[in-house]
């Protein structure tokens, strides 16, 4: 088998450490996308909450309702500056005895030191898990198939502008399954199911699903298809949630005071985030290599926004998840580098 890591094709690529792909990348995304491929995405970074104080203290320092979360529950959460600038996003997996949090590579030292920094005298002891935990992702329509028992992910929808207190339900807005898994966690979520294994038997889990594997190449094509923002990727110093589409999934409008808790509730009362997040197709005439993170998005020669994360889709062709200011039409011309660009309103 062909095995191709990110570093290879990049060195500066912070997603360094895992496969890109396996030789075939287009075929991959189609394997994603209409059965179950198996994802390294180890390199994400882990941060283990023991203590029994755990849940009710991540509820009162991150923007998700989890003063209820038990065993066998997970979500995702972020944590935001005093302005409610996103600063962190992560997923959580609840075992009974610790809540496992993993992030985007890099952002785990960023994450634990605010922790660190917000425990006082409150009875838990976060520490670095990623050496002890390895991410596995089962992606597409099969997945779940391999790991029976998981319910089906519940995203809550967004209340509207000014709703009633109290009608929003008292529970994470966003409710992922888990269940145990060969020695770790499996936690079902949008894409498929997550696997939060034993670092050192990573190879020996992957041998034994027996799964058709797929690079990290591939899971971003489809993650990009399916609009799901990336920290660090479709986010910068000044995103708020509303602006990238994470407030359904990780923000709970009626939970109570929480640091940035001022930012959100006064944009989504406005209903006017300043900016949004957005598909665009790049023509691919001037070029065939997808745009880098961070290219300017132009109209009539004017920065309007910049890509987060481009690809190249086995069917929608060379695609990107931008962000742009709100008052762009959906219909407008715009540039990216030597590209032409159009943005997908569906």
């Amino acid at each position: 088998m062909t095995v191709v890591m990110v570093e290879d094709l990049d060195p500066g690529s912070a997603d360094a450490g895992v496969p890109a792909h396996f030789g075939d990348p287009m075929r991959e995304q189609r394997l994603l996308e209409t059965g179950v491929g198996l994802v390294d995405r180890s390199n994400r970074e882990v941060i283990a909450v023991p203590g029994e104080e755990r849940a009710s203290w991540l509820h009162t320092l991150t923007t998700q309702h989890l003063s209820g979360l038990t065993a066998g529950q997970g979500s995702e959460l972020l944590v935001l500056s005093p302005h409610g600038h996103v600063e962190q996003h992560a997923f959580v997996t609840e075992d009974g005895t610790t809540a496992w949090l993993d992030t985007e590579p890099g952002a785990g030292a960023g994450l634990l030191k605010y922790l660190e920094m917000m425990r006082f005298f409150t009875r838990v002891e976060p520490r670095d898990a990623s050496a002890e935990l390895a991410v596995l992702s089962l992606v597409g329509p099969a997945a779940a198939d391999l790991v029976p028992g998981l319910a089906d992910p519940r995203i809550g929808a967004v209340p509207g502008p000014k709703f009633a207190a109290g009608s929003v339900p008292s529970s994470p807005t966003s409710l992922y399954s888990v269940r145990e898994f060969e020695g770790g966690l499996a936690r079902r979520v949008p894409l498929g199911v997550d696997l939060l294994v034993p670092r050192e038997s990573k190879d020996a889990v992957i041998t034994k699903l027996g799964v058709a594997r797929a690079g990290l190449w591939a899971f971003e094509a489809v993650r990009v298809a399916r609009r799901i923002p990336r920290l660090g990727w479709e986010t910068d110093h000044r995103t708020i949630p509303a602006e990238v589409e994470l407030t359904a999934p990780a923000v709970h409008l009626d939970k109570g005071c929480y640091r940035g808790q001022e930012t959100v509730a006064r944009v989504h009362n406005m209903g006017r985030p300043p900016r949004r997040l957005v598909l665009l197709h790049l023509d691919g005439v001037a070029t065939d290599h997808p745009p880098a993170r961070g290219t300017a998005v132009e109209l009539d020669g004017r920065a309007i926004g910049f890509v987060g994360t481009a690809v190249r889709h086995h069917e929608l062709g060379m695609v990107a998840l931008a962000v742009l200011k709100r008052n762009v039409p959906d219909d407008a011309r715009l540039t990216v580098g030597e590209s032409a660009a159009a943005i997908d309103a569906g």
